[in-house]
């Protein structure tokens, strides 16, 4: 009876492992015909692809605790776990040649219910990921037999959607899934870690997930919800994440980092400056809501440019504080779209008042377009709304906690150091619709102020009585048009030997913007009253 026992014993065991051969052989079959695929471009989806080989491993039968297959480019692990599961810690390490592991390198198992283990793995170890006990609660309230975790890690990024303004760390995506049901809203997060060996220089790194259905054009696009980036150490990056998927760091150039030892000056000047600008700015309203009988098409145009300025300033004086961790994501991106209209209306004010400055001097004051106000209105407070609600709709995504990179004393910028505001996080979108549109308006302003001043220097050099008055009027005109963008020209200049003075001239000038513009709304006031003086007591001569 034992040998019998023992005889149907080895069968089984034949058995079972047979059935783990042929399940392996069919994965690795497949994860080959994945990368043939991605080699040839083929049009079979990847999607397609990729669902099929979780599935696969989903369902794979194997003896011991995992199953390890690696091909080219795709290496995929296997877990049983019960509901006992008390976390798990993954990290490259060489293992021992077992049969279901093709290659040299594979994932090595490491069992714990702390995060020490990540705090210990050396440098060298490219990736690594741990798993909260939490993960596996929901799941066995459903059910209460054996789940399946498994991983999969591509050393290339071919089956994702490449984006033109980043680039993949190392080109590694990493992902995870469990059986019965998804992962999401962990109160522990999920754990991945990416190790390198490249200076990160200009470089600005952010821990994102592939969220499938979010590009039209691809079955997905990268998203950053539910992830935080940390840089402990200038060889790692940590990526906390409440959900499980596939996880990857991408790398944007960054602007020219900020001075650390400079953020503190520069946020008092913006704090206070910013400030006076709203004070003024209300003043100035309140000022012409008081003199309602002076108020014509000129001095509306001036109060909504004010009503734009005091809407940028407050947005700009929250905007920080909104991008705090404990404040909720929406709030943020709202804060950021808000921000970001306020910008683009500010601007497209000043190319109104760069367009009506054209037409007072170069129509001669005899012009009349119908409701010109109300569609002047329509444009400089419309249009921005337009893009924005445009860019909210395409892809919310685009607003959110924006961080800032600094660099210490000796000039390094490896990202261990930031500050974070509400604001444009998509590059292609702050190119085009911050500095592109930002351009424009200066560029515009500044072509009206040269052609304004040859105007007027004909005007004085034909009228020489005229004198002081034409000199009088080039004052206004410079005032104005300098007032109404070309200070924002100092953005393109945040470069090399040019940072630090334009960083503090940028600041100072832009942030006391409203306050430049209340002095000369008081300018034109005194002047306007004093010419109704001069007529008034010319008439009482008369």
């Amino acid at each position: 009876m034992d040998r019998c026992g023992a005889l149907f014993l080895c069968l089984c065991l034949l058995m079972s492992q047979s059935r783990t051969e042929e399940a392996s052989q069919e994965i690795l079959r497949w994860m080959e015909r994945m990368e043939m695929a991605a080699r040839s471009r083929s049009l079979t989806s990847f999607a397609e692809l990729i669902h099929g080989l979780e599935s696969r491993l989903l369902n794979a039968s194997f003896g011991g605790h995992n199953l390890t297959l690696r091909t080219h480019t795709i290496q995929t692990l296997a877990f049983k776990l019960g509901c006992n599961f008390t976390g798990l810690s993954l990290r490259s390490a060489a293992l021992e040649q077992v049969p279901h592991v093709r290659g040299g390198q594979g994932l090595g198992v490491a069992r714990a219910s702390t995060p020490e283990i990540l705090r210990g793995l050396k440098a060298q170890v490219p990736l690594a990921m741990q798993f909260p006990a939490e993960l596996t609660r929901d799941a066995c309230r459903v059910h209460s037999r054996e789940l399946s975790l498994i991983c999969i890690c591509f050393s290339n990024t071919r089956f994702f959607q490449k984006d033109i303004n980043s680039s993949v760390l190392n080109n590694y995506v990493l992902g995870a899934q469990l059986s019965h049901g998804q992962v999401s809203n962990l109160s522990e997060p999920v754990n991945i870690s990416f190790w390198h060996n490249q200076s990160l220089e200009g470089y600005t790194v952010t821990c994102v997930f592939w969220k499938e259905g979010a590009s039209k054009h691809h079955w997905g696009a990268w998203s950053t919800e539910g992830c935080r980036t940390e840089q402990p150490s200038p060889s790692q990056v940590l990526c906390r994440c409440n959900h499980l998927t596939y996880f990857a760091v991408l790398m944007q150039l960054s602007p020219a980092p900020v001075p650390a030892e400079l953020l503190a000056p520069l946020t008092y000047i913006s704090l206070v400056g910013c400030s006076i600008s709203i004070v003024a700015a209300l003043l100035t309203i309140l000022l012409h809501l008081h003199a309602r009988k002076q108020s014509d098409s000129i001095t509306r145009i001036h109060m909504n440019l004010h009503a734009s300025v005091l809407l940028l300033n407050v947005a700009f004086l929250l905007s920080p504080v909104l991008a705090l961790p404990p404040v909720p994501g929406p709030a943020c991106v709202a804060l950021a779209a808000t921000l970001h209209y306020a910008l683009l209306s500010c601007l497209t004010w000043m190319a109104i008042e760069g367009f009506n400055l054209y037409l007072l001097l170069g129509r001669v004051y005899n012009i009349y377009i119908r409701r010109y106000v109300l569609k002047l209105c329509a444009l400089g407070w419309g249009g921005p709304g337009f893009l924005v609600l445009l860019l909210l709709a395409v892809k919310s995504s685009v607003y959110g906690p924006h961080r800032i990179p600094l660099s210490d004393s000796q000039g390094n910028s490896t990202g261990f150091q930031s500050t974070s505001i509400c604001w444009v996080r998509d590059p292609w979108v702050h190119g085009v619709l911050v500095m592109g549109f930002g351009g424009l308006t200066s560029l515009f302003n500044l072509v009206v102020l040269a052609w304004a001043l040859r105007v007027l220097h004909r005007l004085r050099a034909r009228e020489k009585a005229l004198g002081p008055r034409a000199c009088w009027d080039t004052v206004t005109v410079l005032g104005l048009t300098v007032l109404l963008g070309t200070t924002w020209t100092l953005a393109f200049f945040s470069f090399g030997v040019f940072l630090l003075p334009q960083l503090f001239l940028f600041t100072t000038f832009n942030s006391l913007y409203g306050f430049f513009l209340f002095l000369w709304f008081c300018s034109q006031r005194c002047r306007s009253e004093a010419e109704m003086e001069a007529s008034s007591s010319s008439q009482m001569v008369h």
